[in-house]
Order: structure tokens, then sequence, then C-alpha cells
């Protein structure tokens, strides 16, 4: 079984999801790292730079159509299901846990959103991204896990618990 991990930048979806893939035995992969190898770029905010928004949302829905993996813990990145296309997919490779820290800890976690390869538009604050993909990001979970804890061993608790639920 495959487990995908949405959410927003700084949700936890790449720390927690390495530990939740030891935990089940599986894989773990960083939709990211694929973008970037097929750009052969250095990172994913050099990818983003050379295809603007529109462009590599596109890019990143195509990458995530082609996944076919079994056994893995997927970590997409945040704007992974503003793309029906990618989102379906994702959907079909197994259970979709949304992780939903509150803006207050994303402001934390974060840092520099320029770097980071994040699809923002001009002036956009965490708030105004968080409130417009909030919506997608509960649209296509099959359930949602608080990921405020100070601890990503209790995430994984909660994912644990949940993906029991489903």
């Amino acid at each position: 079984m495959n487990v995908t991990l949405i959410g927003m930048p700084g949700s936890g979806k790449s720390s927690v999801g390495r530990l939740l893939a030891k935990r089940l035995g599986c894989a773990f992969l960083d939709v990211d790292s694929l973008i970037v190898q097929a750009y052969r770029a250095p990172n994913l905010q050099a990818v983003l730079n050379r295809l603007g928004n529109e462009k590599f949302l596109d890019a990143e829905a195509e990458i995530i159509a082609a996944l076919d993996c079994q056994n893995t813990v997927l970590a997409p990145g945040g704007s992974a299901v503003l793309r029906e296309k990618g989102a379906l997919r994702l959907k079909e490779l197994g259970p979709v846990v949304y992780l939903n820290p509150s803006c207050a800890t994303l402001e934390k976690r974060l840092g520099n959103l320029s770097t980071r390869g994040v699809t923002l538009a001009p002036g956009q604050s965490i708030q105004a991204l968080y409130d417009y993909r909030s919506p997608f990001y509960e649209k296509y979970a099959d359930c949602t896990v608080d990921s405020d804890q100070p601890q990503i061993t209790q995430t994984v608790e909660l994912i644990l618990a949940a993906l029991k639920q489903l």
C-alpha cells in the first residue's frame, strides 16, 4: 500500500514521511526531488524560476500522473493538489493524508519562502496561500491530521491511528 502526505510547505510531509516510511517498512519518495531530477536543476526553486508558476504546476502534475510505485510513502509538493490530474493520481495510489498545522506553526517553520520553491503570487502571504490551498487539501484527503506537534513521532502516531480508521 502507498500513503501520500499532502499539505502546505512546512507541514512536515518530508520529515514525517521519512519516519512514517520506516515505521511502515516502506520506501519514501519526495516527489519534488523527481521534478528537480527531470529538469536537471540544482533545486526546486530553479525549476520554478525557469517555468513560472503555471507551467511548474502542469509539469508537477505530469510527473505525479506518471508515478508507479508500491509500498511507498509519497511526499509531493504542497502544490500537488492544484492540478486535478496529479491529485487524482495520488488518490489512485492509496490513502491521502492531509497534514494540517496551524498557520502560526507554518510561519515559524518556513522562513524565507522565496528560496523554498513555493508557487506564490507576488506579495502573497502564508495565510493567503493557506486559505487558497486548504479547500484543495480537504477535497482530496481521505483523512486530516493536525501536524502542530513538537515531535515528529507524535504526528506519525496520529497518522497511523488515522490510517487504521480508513
